[in-house]
């Protein structure tokens, strides 16, 4: 079976946008979300070339820069490096407080905290080029096209459903099988 990193290298366009995310230099970053969900289900789908996200998630933990302003700066540096993008960059180190959840302990940490478990996966590129996979859920439900909650998500229920309905996750994929 092909993994993540494969997929995720074999396309230009996102191996740019990664190369621009590392040329910022953050401490505990990577691209998330629907950066990688959205490749591998549309790979796993025979899609031969990837949809666009509607955002680039770039995430990264700093806890002595808590600053909005900082993550805005991030996003300026990157719309110089690839312009006209939907650049979000956001420092996991405050994202607790709008949640109202205990102070994350890492960028993985903080992915267990979002709705679905085939969301919680990022992938950063080493300086060797190499990618790495952050997956703290796991990515065998990424990989064999379910979606279920986490725990988080559980506690969530509405929100878990009413984010699939809107991303139009069942028409746009429909081999994706949907689990509690």
């Amino acid at each position: 079976m092909i993994s993540i990193a494969d997929i995720i290298a074999q396309d230009p366009v996102g191996m740019k946008q990664l190369r621009a995310a590392r040329a910022l230099g953050l401490p505990d970053w990577c691209i998330a979300a629907g950066f990688v969900r959205n490749r591998v289900w549309d790979h796993l789908h025979g899609i031969a070339l990837p949809r666009p996200p509607a955002d680039i998630d770039v995430l990264y933990f700093d806890a002595t820069d808590l600053s909005k302003d900082r993550e805005a700066e991030h996003e300026k540096r990157l719309d110089v490096l690839l312009p006209g993008l939907p650049w979000q960059v956001r420092n996991q180190a405050r994202m607790h407080v709008p949640k109202n959840l205990p102070q994350h302990r890492s960028t993985s940490d903080s992915m267990t905290y979002w709705l679905e478990t085939v969301t919680a996966v990022g992938v950063r590129l080493e300086a060797d080029d190499s990618l790495t996979v952050i997956a703290p859920l796991g990515t065998d439900d990424l990989l064999g096209l379910r979606c279920r909650p986490t725990a988080f998500g559980r506690t969530r229920r509405d929100e878990y459903e009413a984010r699939i309905a809107a991303k139009r996750w069942r028409e746009l994929w429909p081999k994706v099988r949907f689990l509690d």
